[in-house]
């Protein structure tokens, strides 16, 4: 009987500190040896010339999420975390939706009904919560987080969403009584109401407009005021999806006066930009987020601070909707006014090859940082114990990487729900060619090769600060 079950030989290990050349023995679905010529397993996979990475963790995804009358979400959990899977990533975690007057409990038995043997990869789920009544704040939350459901997000935008100053200090209140984390989307909603109205009335309704709803001042702002209330309450919260600089230099200034602020930025604010929405007709639909892409300088803001350790989380916001259909971006009432855009890009796929090729790539972060930004933060950001690097007795959750083969992104290639991507044509230099899962392989030599429903659910522990 051999010693292992299988052996990654010859590769080149990166993890968030060091890289080296080492084989990996993996026993029983876990890391269970790191040396030199270790032979003595079932199975020898040959990584000559490849890296050996932890798999990619994406702690910010949206998966079947309610849209909106009449508008559907374009990936289920099986299309999603297959899609995250040929991306390199062997954990997402997707939020879970509370409506108005639902309990939190309930919502969670919806969402792990629709994940339950559908995955791909593991999961975990944050908590959306859009009512914070006594009872929530006062019974359910603390039931729910002392169960493992340590993450939460919370909206200073969107109709239905959006909580006033007072609700979002009960609910960080609450964080600091359990030790949840609070993750909040900083975008003033007064004032993006203002703005569209305002727009509309001029007639700019094309899809363009959306960025004009939504400028910077309207992000720094509220990133500001978030920034305040986390202060009051004496709580860690994580600032998501940072799209300029403005908003990066609050978030810096507070870390810089001792607050436990952790910043967050997406493939989106480094590659793209307000311009994308120009298309003819409709096309600039495709790139409708929030927030959404700023301009060249903000992209370089962005990498600032990613190199800088201001960001300490690349996640990919992915919340993909197709486009050539009514339920998606074509929605009719779309035509009317870029108000009623669904409102997301499909990214889960192209986060790590994006940030590999024109980050470590090009030089401006090391393939370290990469594993860090990518896995290894988010496993200790979000209390995810035993994942996100190369290490004995972690999971055997593993990407190898052909750090030089080069691909040009194409919906064509792509496993999402959705009909395109936004970053059609980008040209990348690095891209996973086998991703791994407790051990087995879930992609291999480009094909797909793991069971659906191979993904677990995975309770979290106590969120805890990034080292």
């Amino acid at each position: 009987m051999a010693a292992f079950d299988t052996v990654i030989r010859n590769g080149t290990v990166a993890t968030a500190s060091d890289t080296f050349k080492a084989d990996v023995a993996i026993r029983q679905g876990r890391i269970a040896a790191i040396g030199e010529a270790i032979t003595d397993a079932d199975e020898i996979v040959d990584a000559s010339g490849l890296l050996v990475l932890p798999g990619g963790i994406d702690s910010h995804v949206h998966i079947s999420q309610p849209s909106g009358p009449g508008i559907v979400m374009a990936d289920d959990f099986e299309s999603a975390t297959r899609a995250a899977a040929f991306g390199g990533n062997t954990f997402v975690m997707p939020y879970c939706l509370q409506e108005k007057g639902q309990p939190l409990r309930a919502a969670l038995k919806d969402y792990h009904a629709l994940a339950e043997q559908a995955c791909y990869v593991d999961h975990s789920f944050h908590l959306i919560i859009a009512d914070p009544s006594d009872s929530v704040l006062g019974q359910e939350l603390p039931a729910l987080v002392a169960d493992g459901y340590s993450s939460l997000k919370i909206f200073m935008t969107y109709q239905d969403l959006a909580l006033s100053d007072y609700e979002i200090l009960g609910v960080l209140q609450v964080a600091r009584e359990t030790g949840a984390l609070v993750q909040i989307h900083a975008e003033n909603y007064d004032a993006i109401r203002f703005l569209t109205d305002r727009l509309e009335r001029a007639g700019k309704i094309a899809p363009y407009y959306h960025g004009k709803s939504r400028p910077i001042a309207v992000e720094r702002e509220a990133t500001h005021r978030a920034i305040s209330l986390a202060e009051l309450i004496d709580v860690p919260i994580v600032i998501v999806h940072v799209s300029n600089r403005e908003a990066m230099e609050e978030i810096r200034r507070a870390q810089t006066r001792g607050l436990k602020i952790h910043g967050e930025t997406c493939p989106q604010y480094l590659v793209l930009t307000e311009e994308d929405m120009q298309g003819l007709n409709m096309e600039g639909a495709k790139y409708v987020c929030s927030p959404p892409p700023r301009d060249k300088a903000s992209q370089g803001a962005c990498w600032e601070g990613l190199e800088q350790g201001v960001f300490s989380l690349f996640s990919s916001d992915h919340c993909p909707f197709r486009y050539d259909d009514e339920a998606g971006k074509l929605t009719p009432k779309g035509r009317t006014s870029f108000r009623w855009v669904p409102n997301g890009i499909p990214g889960v796929e192209t986060r790590l090859p994006i940030l590999f090729s024109e980050g470590v790539g090009k030089g401006r972060i090391s393939l370290n940082q990469f594993v860090a930004f990518t896995a290894t933060n988010h496993a200790k950001t979000y209390g995810l114990k035993g994942k996100g690097s190369i290490a004995i007795g972690y999971d055997a959750d593993i990407a190898l990487w052909d750090p030089n083969k080069t691909a040009k992104i194409s919906q064509s290639g792509l496993h999402h729900g959705s009909d395109y991507t936004p970053y059609e044509g980008i040209e990348i230099t690095g891209w996973p060619v086998a991703t791994m899962l407790r051990g087995k392989f879930v992609v291999r030599d480009g094909q797909l090769v793991g069971a659906k429903g191979s993904g677990r659910y995975v309770t979290r522990g106590k969120p805890g600060a990034v080292a």
